[in-house]
């Protein structure tokens, strides 16, 4: 038996067509605890998201955690769940046909552009294997993770990594690493954030949550606490905001070990304390409203914040399909195409016309 996948059949003289495929990080296929249980077992077993000692992690994972958590899972998603689907997968399949139309004005109509999941489904695997069949021999990989990390972008990595080490004849690959500084995506970060307040007011002290990770990833080198930070200077900055205007968080600790800090919903409860009347919060580690930023922080922390006697928390939306951001998603990946030929819009009329002439003729 081969160790490599069998290869689509050579299609001499097709074009050799470029394609963007966009990684997030995953969903289960239904808010019910079989499927959770499916997702977390794919999800919490990958070495880059928990890095202890694999027998004694297969242990907790498989006698306790699967056990105890796809349930307590599964009725937060119910929360959130849409009519499509969960909400990071229908957000994410909008941002991949909203850019493929863009890009498509922009000159490019015939860019393959593809999304897909680091666990879950469409796999990665899946749509890189769909690419070979189109004959796409050029692949930009975009991890939707504004700010890098080990355990996110470099898992989407190792997924594409070991595609290629079953595949004959890989196509051609480019990753982009992070846009946590990216002028579109922060600009419309702060277009949300305007828009929101004007339409409601000011808060007291706007909350940026991002996801938190163990405090051990920054000792051991990872960027993602400071690329948080410049996230959200920048973002304050763009606002206006002087330093006491706003605070930079984390949220969704897991275990007992320490993460980084301020831990979100603790901050929250201390702020009602003091006197805070509103917050409101945005997530900007997030492009795509999912589990964590509409359950929660829009729910349990918002019930937090209310119950330790504050009197008004507004959640501000991610950046979804925000047309601004989709701009800036295409400027974005179109510095990373450059070099590979991607067929514009004249090179499609002059193969239309081809067509014709030679069914005429």
């Amino acid at each position: 038996m081969s160790r490599y996948a069998p290869e689509p059949a050579q299609q001499h003289g097709a074009p050799r067509r470029t394609a963007i495929v966009l990684v997030n990080l995953g969903t289960p296929e239904a808010p019910t605890a079989p499927a959770l249980r499916r997702y977390l077992k794919q999800f919490l077993w990958d070495p880059r998201v928990v890095e202890i000692p694999r027998l004694l992690w297969w242990l907790i994972l498989n006698g306790i955690i699967l056990n105890l958590r796809p349930a307590k899972s599964a009725t937060k998603y119910a929360k959130v769940w849409m009519q499509e689907g969960s909400p990071l997968k229908v957000h994410t399949e909008r941002q991949a046909r909203l850019l493929k139309g863009w890009l498509g004005e922009s000159g490019m109509p015939d860019l393959v552009v593809a999304w897909a999941m680091r666990y879950g489904q469409p796999s990665i695997a899946s749509v890189l294997d769909g690419f070979k069949r189109d004959g796409v021999e050029r692949v930009l990989v975009v991890p939707l993770y504004p700010q890098y990390a080990a355990s996110t972008t470099a898992s989407a990595m190792d997924d594409v990594a070991d595609w290629i080490k079953r595949s004959r004849n890989p196509p051609e690959l480019r990753f982009i690493k992070d846009f946590h500084d990216h002028p579109g995506y922060v600009g419309a970060l702060a277009a949300s954030v305007t828009e929101h307040w004007a339409a409601h007011g000011r808060p007291d002290r706007l909350v940026m949550s991002f996801h938190g990770l163990p405090r051990r990833s920054l000792d051991l080198g990872d960027p993602y606490y400071c690329e948080c930070q410049k996230t959200g200077r920048l973002l304050a900055e763009t606002l206006g905001l002087a330093e006491k205007d706003y605070l930079v968080t984390f949220q969704s600790r897991f275990g007992k070990a320490e993460w980084l800090q301020p831990y979100t919903q603790p901050t929250l409860e201390k702020l009602a304390r003091e006197g805070t009347a509103r917050v409101d919060v945005i997530c900007p580690g997030f492009v795509a409203d999912c589990l964590e930023t509409l359950e929660e922080i829009a729910l349990e922390c918002k019930a937090a914040f209310l119950s330790s006697g504050g009197k008004e928390f507004h959640y501000i939306p991610c950046v979804n399909e925000r047309p601004d951001w989709i701009g800036a998603l295409r400027d974005l990946v179109s510095p990373h195409l450059s070099g590979w030929p991607v067929a514009t819009q004249t090179d499609t009329e002059a193969a239309t016309r081809a067509r014709t002439l030679g069914a005429t003729n």
